[in-house]
């Protein structure tokens, strides 16, 4: 390749790097081997085929048809084959040995990109939310969401050594339905259809950072954590791959409780991380070196899983996106409280407010640019079966107001926990409209229905998220000392080194 290629080459990875950081370094590496030719050897998975694919509001015209990555970041001690890692990874990554950790997807963000071409979302998922388990994974119905992966795994295990499968097919067959069971509870929890994925563990993390280093990072306050291995100053700083893995593990403050950690500050500081680095590539240009970009690359493909079909091309568009200051804007989820369930510290969570809160950033990234349908030309009726009096009227009332044409307020034959929307398959993008408007609402094609005729069911899940106000976000590098309120909605956006608690 001569010098003209070679600089084609560097701003194509540089794009591609630039933007791809935001899922946790890791599709960098499958862009740079896309330029390079060199995919071959990452590891693919087929988990998403044969998921029940439900028309949840938010994954057709609503959200802009675009992407719904969901990137997994695993607490295993392991590598991807279930081997141990060498000696000088474990002293390094402080956090135990082969058999400490497990299979908990302990960093779990939902990054969605629209087609539209509006900036990215990424939502991250408290590790500790207390959710319903799809299934009952090993047994288990309820539990962390981060618990969903290995208690499948564990359970598809068993299930394979009962039928004399063993050895590292079996393996495999296991863990893609850990990934089954994640996804699934993901996409209950927050209302999505996760349509890829990328999973990463611990290690591949700690030896992106080992390429990239140093990188500088900002904290608003002198922290020690005995745990994690933090030492850290106020103020901006530079950090190696090891401290790397300590600023982005640390939940706590073993020599000032008064700084208040919890999981939540955890998240932040990983979204900071990810948003330092990709503003010192774009100062520095730290990854224009192709034997830096060969070495991601094997990195990838010791520690890194994609799902079947997702296009590294997709992972190219991305980074176009973040190219620009403020094209990423990485979010928080609240929590309601914390709590103890069966002996373990929770966190205790309202589902449909989460629901109707990634329903509303998902589709604010698509508001702006989405072309719906003229509502003039749509009847809406709405059937009660929430339970809560007068709740169609009142919902008929506002879409009217809104222009629909008005249909029918009719209380159900009974109630159901669904909230839907009923539509002939001709009027799709009429009915993820309306979708747009009722957060967490399932979408229910039926050639029974006329055309033109839209009938919005509402059930008692949405009967109690309808009644909340959505929360404000708020800066996740505000807050003071104790860092913004765990009750708080948060949001960090790229386009300068935040500092964070």
């Amino acid at each position: 390749m001569g010098p003209l290629g070679n600089r084609k080459l560097r701003r194509r990875v540089f794009a591609g790097i630039a933007g791809v950081l935001s899922l946790a370094l890791v599709a960098v590496a499958v862009y740079a081997g896309y330029l390079y030719n060199d995919l071959s050897g990452i590891r693919r998975s087929a988990a998403l085929q044969g998921l029940p694919v439900t028309k949840v509001a938010g994954t057709t015209t609503v959200h802009g048809v675009g992407t719904n990555l969901l990137v997994m970041g695993l607490d295993s001690r392991l590598d991807e084959n279930g081997n141990p890692l060498p000696e000088a990874i474990y002293s390094a990554l402080h956090s135990g040995d082969q058999d400490d950790g497990g299979l908990n997807s302990n960093v779990l963000m939902l990054i969605h990109i629209p087609a539209s071409g509006s900036p990215v979302t990424a939502v991250s998922i408290p590790r500790d939310d207390y959710v319903a388990f799809p299934g009952c994974p090993d047994g288990e119905c309820a539990g962390k969401i981060k618990e969903a992966y290995g208690l499948a795994t564990a359970q598809a295990q068993q299930q394979l050594s009962a039928k004399g499968i063993t050895g590292e097919a079996a393996y495999q067959k296991a863990r893609d339905a850990g990934r089954r069971a994640e996804i699934q509870t993901v996409d209950q929890f927050l209302g999505v259809q996760i349509n890829s994925f990328i999973e990463v563990t611990m290690v591949a993390f700690y030896q992106f950072a080992q390429v990239i280093q140093p990188i500088t990072v900002c904290l608003k306050e002198n922290t020690v954590d005995t745990f994690s291995g933090a030492n850290f100053h106020a103020g901006v700083q530079e950090i190696n791959a090891k401290q790397a893995m300590a600023f982005v593990r640390q939940r706590r403050d073993t020599s000032n409780p008064a700084l208040n950690f919890t999981d939540l500050d955890r998240e932040r500081r990983q979204q900071a991380f990810v948003i330092s680095v990709l503003t010192q590539l774009k100062s520095a240009g730290t990854l224009l070196n192709p034997a830096k970009v060969i070495d991601l690359i094997n990195v990838a493909k010791k520690n890194v899983v994609l799902s079947d079909g997702l296009d590294p091309l997709t992972l190219a568009s991305l980074g176009e996106k973040l190219a620009d200051a403020g094209g990423l804007h990485f979010y928080t989820l609240p929590v309601q409280s914390f709590g103890v369930i069966n002996g373990q510290d929770v966190n205790i969570v309202n589902q449909p407010q989460i629901e109707a809160i990634v329903a509303h950033l998902l589709d604010s990234t698509a508001s702006a640019t989405a072309a719906a349908p003229a509502v003039g030309g749509y009847t809406v009726s709405v059937v009660n079966s929430s339970g809560v009096t007068g709740a169609a009227h009142a919902r008929l009332a506002k879409l009217v107001a809104k222009g629909y044409r008005q249909g029918t307020a009719t209380t159900g034959a009974q109630l159901q926990t669904a909230t839907q929307i009923e539509y002939n398959p001709l009027d799709e993008p009429a009915a993820a409209a309306l979708a747009a408007s009722v957060p967490g609402s399932t979408l229910v094609p039926d050639s029974a229905v006329g055309a033109g005729q839209l009938t919005l069911v509402l059930g008692t899940a949405q009967g109690s998220a309808s009644t909340q106000p959505l929360p404000q976000a708020v800066a996740g590098t505000g807050g003071g000392v104790s860092g913004p309120p765990v009750t708080a909605l948060t949001v960090i956006s790229s386009g300068s080194i935040p500092c964070v608690k």
